[in-house]
């Protein structure tokens, strides 16, 4: 999961549970923001979140440990974390919410 090239680590999570409708987007972005780390969130069409997260390990293992929680009318039952790449594209800007996929 570590890119060789720089020390930052890049991965996919899938969050599962009562997480749409419960501001777990918003609280992501604000949460990605403080821990310094870049990607995105969406809903899926299927009732779970989604998100990829990049940084620093400790960034990004803080943000994943965070998400297991969520903010505090999620009801989180999963997640899930899978090794990613991600282009400049999907990087730039911080951390933002994206549309349902």
């Amino acid at each position: 999961m570590t890119d060789d090239d720089c020390g930052l680590l890049t991965v996919r999570l899938r969050i599962s549970g009562t997480v749409q409708g419960v501001w777990y987007r918003g609280w992501a972005v604000e949460t990605a923001r403080v821990l310094g780390v870049g990607g995105w969130v969406r809903n899926r069409a299927d009732g779970t979140v989604e998100a990829l997260v990049h940084g620093s390990e400790t960034a990004v293992e803080k943000m994943i440990a965070a998400c297991r929680s969520g903010p505090p009318a999620a009801r989180v039952s999963d997640v899930t974390c899978h090794p990613a790449t991600a282009g400049g594209e999907e990087l730039a800007g911080g951390f933002r919410q994206r549309p349902t996929e």
